[in-house]
């Protein structure tokens, strides 16, 4: 269920005092499940994506950029950006994807910074920061570890059916997020699989942050 890659880093840029653990992998493999039960086990965890969506909350300087550049189509009636349209857009378009990131990457990456260190005070077990987009914007020199959560392609489908995403949507996020696979491998220094049994997943899971923990001593 799990295959360690490569050493730890063993003290990532930010210099955490608690190990900081990047949490990467497509969309629907199983990243915020994994997330969840390392929070059970003490880890403080930081989400990207959770930041993002604040900073495109109605009125923000990166949603009035956004709508900026991509057209006034992609504010809903109250405000807020019309994510969903977005990401249709984005998705199947590499060169307007790049033009989204570089108004969101810089701002996200300085809430980020200001959470790990926040979590770190706190004296977590560990912390963990899912984001997807961790490698590309340039902050795996800040982690200790990364993780690859990874699934087959029919259950990564299944699940983004199954949780509401129309299938059409489904296989065009599935399909732009493929190439990024190659670079997350590289970068990862652990592969999670969470095709198999639940229980099982999740054994695998308490067993690499053990591993991961009695590295950091």
């Amino acid at each position: 269920m799990t295959t360690a890659d490569r050493p730890s880093r063993r003290g990532g840029a930010l210099g955490t005092t608690a190990p900081l653990i990047g949490l990467i992998g497509p969309i629907g493999c199983g990243k915020s499940t994994v997330a969840g039960w390392l929070a059970e086990r003490g880890a403080a965890v930081v989400d990207a994506d959770e930041l993002t969506r604040m900073l495109m909350a109605p009125g923000t300087p990166v949603t009035e950029a956004i709508v900026a550049r991509f057209g006034a189509e992609y504010r809903r009636p109250d405000g807020s950006l019309d994510r969903a349209a977005l990401g249709r857009l984005v998705f199947g378009d590499p060169v307007r994807l790049a033009e989204l990131e570089s108004i969101v990457h810089p701002a996200v990456a300085g809430m980020l910074t200001a959470s790990i260190r926040a979590a770190d005070s706190r004296g977590p077990a560990a912390i963990v920061l899912e984001a997807i987009k961790l490698v590309e914007a340039g902050h795996a020199p800040w982690c200790d570890e990364i993780w690859l959560v990874v699934c087959d392609p029919e259950s990564q489908f299944a699940r983004l059916v199954g949780r509401g995403t129309p299938e059409p949507d489904a296989r065009q996020r599935i399909a732009a997020q493929a190439g990024s696979l190659a670079l997350w491998r590289s970068a990862a220094t652990r592969t999670i699989r969470t095709d198999g049994p639940r229980d099982a997943v999740e054994r695998a899971v308490d067993a690499a942050l053990r591993e991961t923990l009695a590295g950091r001593r």
